[in-house]
C-alpha cells in the first residue's frame, strides 16, 4: 500500500494541478502543499527537530506541517485547543517534544512557561518555531509517527503512539468505503488535532485526490470543547458547498434540531459521518426523516481511528456499521470487542499494544456482519440482585424518547436503578412526561435493567463543567461525585418508606 505522503507527491507532479486544500484566504492546489511541506521540512531539519508538538488553528497550514513531519522523519504531536495549560505542559514533557510550532500570540502559546520555549529565527507560514528547553527522550516505539493524546476520564492526558503504517491503512479503507459516492470536497469541521478528523477528513480525502475545506474553527462554529454555533456552521456549509464531514453525536443533534426548526437542509451532502460517542438510533431517524445523509461509525484512537462504519451500500440504524477492510473484530465470551489488524505500536512510556487490542467495549457482530456496541466493560455495575448492567444500554434506551437530552444511570449495590436526567431544551415535556419516557424505556429493558427512579440534573453535561469528555462521552466519576447525595437520599426516601 502506497502512503499518503507518495500520493500527495505524485499529485503535486501532474501537470493538471487541482486545488488540494482551502480555508477562507488561502488556495493551494497540490503542488502547493507539497511545496509548504517541503518549506517546513527543511527548517524542523535545519533545527535537529525528532519530536514536533503542534498548537494550530485549523487551516492550511496545518496540513502542510502534518505532511513535513512525514518527510523529515519527525514526530508529530497535535495538541487539542481545548487542553488546559497543565494538560499542555504534560503532553510536551510526556512526549519529549524538542520543537514546538504555535501562533505566538495565542492563548495556548502564552499558557505555556515562557522559560520552557527559546524562539527561533525561521516560522512555518506565519506559526512561530520554538525550541523546548531541558526536553528529555521518551519512551516510544521506534516506528511512532504521531502521538495523540487521548482526553480519557482523568486530566492528565495518555499519549497513544501511531505509525504511518497504521493510520495510511486506515485511510485507505474509508477511501474504499466511500468511494461509490464520488465525494471531491470535505469540509473540516472538528479541530485537526482530533485524530478522526486527521485520519477521515484529511488522510483520506487526500488519498482521493479530493478539496479539502479548513476555515478556521469560529467560522465552523466550533469553539472549545463544547460551545458550539450551529448556525455558523449552517453559513460555513452554505458557503463552501461540501460533499461530506465529520460531526460528534451532540453536533449532529443540534445540527437535526436546527433544521427541523426551518433551517434549510444543505443540498450538497452526501455523506455525514458522525461518531466518537453513543448516537441515539432516534435521532439518526429524526435525520433520515430530513433526508439528511448520515452513517454512524466506530473507533478508538489506539486502532488508529475508525474500525467499522455504516455505508450507503451497507448501512444498519442501531449499528455502527460492518468492520472496515483493514480491521478484524473479536468477540470473547464476555462480550468484550477485540480489534486485530494495523493498529496502535503502543503508549508513551513503553507500555506496548498487543496485536489483538482488547477494546473494553461491549457489544456483539449480528448475523449480517454489523458491529453493535452496548457499552464499555468498566462501567458494568453490579446490582444488590447480582445482575450486570451496562449503563449505556439503558441510557441509548432512555436517549431515543424525545423528552430526554442526556441521561446517566446508577444501581452499582443498589435494588434499582436511578436515572440522572437532562430534559431536551425547548421540551415541554414536565415531569409526567419524562415518567412517561422512562416507562416506554423500561418496557423495552428486563426487569433489573429498568430505571425506578429518577432525579433532573441541575445544568447540562458538558466538558467544560468536567462532566462529559471532548468527544460526548459521560464522565461517570465525576457525574457520581456531583450527583451522588442527591442519588443517595432518593434511595433512603424510598428503603425508608418500604422498611
Amino acid at each position: 500500500m502506497r502512503s499518503t505522503l507518495d500520493i500527495v507527491s505524485d499529485l503535486a507532479a501532474q501537470p493538471i494541478d487541482r486545488c488540494a486544500v482551502r480555508s477562507a484566504d488561502v488556495q493551494w492546489s497540490y503542488r502547493d502543499l507539497f511545496t509548504a511541506a517541503t518549506t517546513v521540512a527543511g527548517q524542523l531539519q535545519a533545527h535537529d527537530a525528532c519530536v514536533v508538538a503542534l498548537a494550530a488553528d485549523n487551516g492550511p497550514v496545518w496540513l502542510a506541517i502534518d505532511l513535513a513531519t512525514q518527510l523529515c522523519g519527525a514526530t508529530l504531536v497535535p495538541l487539542p485547543g481545548f487542553f488546559t495549560a497543565e494538560q499542555i505542559a504534560h503532553a510536551l514533557a510526556d512526549s519529549g517534544a524538542d520543537t514546538l510550532i504555535a501562533d505566538p500570540r495565542s492563548p495556548f502559546a502564552r499558557s505555556i512557561d515562557a522559560g520552557t520555549l527559546q524562539p527561533l529565527d525561521d516560522a512555518a507560514n506565519g506559526l512561530q518555531l520554538f525550541r523546548v528547553r531541558n526536553a528529555g527522550a521518551a519512551d516510544m516505539p521506534a516506528q511512532t509517527a504521531k502521538i495523540s493524546y487521548t482526553s480519557g476520564t482523568t486530566g492528565r492526558p495518555k499519549g497513544v503512539c501511531l505509525s504511518q503504517l497504521a493510520m495510511d491503512s486506515v485511510a485507505e479503507s474509508l477511501r474504499c468505503a466511500v468511494a461509490e459516492l464520488d465525494v471531491t470536497k470535505h469540509l473540516c469541521v472538528l479541530p485537526l488535532a482530533t485524530l478522526l478528523e486527521n485520519i477521515a477528513g484529511v488522510y483520506a480525502p487526500l488519498r482521493n485526490g479530493a478539496e479539502i475545506i479548513v476555515p478556521s474553527l469560529q467560522e465552523t462554529g466550533l469553539t472549545g470543547a463544547a460551545r458550539f454555533d450551529v448556525l455558523t456552521l449552517l453559513r460555513c456549509i452554505d458557503r463552501h458547498r461540501p460533499q461530506s464531514l465529520i460531526l460528534l453525536p451532540q453536533l449532529l443533534a443540534a445540527l437535526v434540531t436546527a433544521l427541523e426548526h426551518g433551517a434549510p437542509v444543505p443540498p450538497s451532502l452526501r455523506f455525514v459521518a458522525v461518531g466518537g460517542g453513543r448516537v441515539s438510533p432516534a435521532l439518526l431517524e429524526r435525520a433520515d426523516r430530513l433526508r439528511l445523509p448520515v452513517y454512524e461509525g466506530y473507533g478508538l484512537t489506539e486502532c488508529a481511528s475508525v474500525v467499522a462504519l455504516n455505508t450507503p451500500a451497507a448501512r444498519r440504524i442501531g449499528s455502527v456499521g460492518r468492520p472496515l477492510p483493514h480491521a478484524q473484530l473479536e468477540v470473547d465470551a464476555r462480550g468484550e470487542i477485540a480489534v486485530a489488524g494495523p493498529a496502535v505500536c503502543g503508549y508513551v512510556g513503553g507500555s506496548y499494544v498487543p496485536t489483538r487490542f482488547p477494546t473494553g467495549d461491549l457489544g456483539y457482530v449480528d448475523r449480517d456482519g454489523f458491529l453493535f456496541i452496548n457499552g464499555r466493560r468498566k462501567n458494568v455495575f453490579i446490582t444488590s440482585f447480582g445482575r450486570n448492567v451496562s449503563p449505556e444500554w439503558v441510557e441509548s434506551e432512555l436517549l431515543e424518547q424525545g423528552p430526554i437530552a442526556q441521561v446517566a444511570v446508577f444501581g452499582e449495590a443498589r435494588p434499582w436503578n436511578v436515572a440522572v436526567i437532562v430534559p431536551t431544551p425547548g421540551s415541554t415535556a414536565n415531569h409526567r412526561g419524562i415518567q412517561a419516557a422512562i416507562d416506554r424505556a423500561n418496557q423495552r429493558l428486563p426487569d433489573y435493567a429498568r430505571v425506578g427512579d429518577w432525579l433532573c440534573a441541575d445544568e447540562p453535561f458538558t466538558a467544560s463543567n468536567g462532566l462529559l469528555t471532548p468527544n460526548g462521552r459521560n464522565r461517570r466519576g465525576a457525574l457520581w461525585k456531583h450527583y451522588r447525595w442527591p442519588i443517595d437520599a432518593l434511595y433512603d426516601s424510598k428503603l425508608g418508606r418500604t422498611a
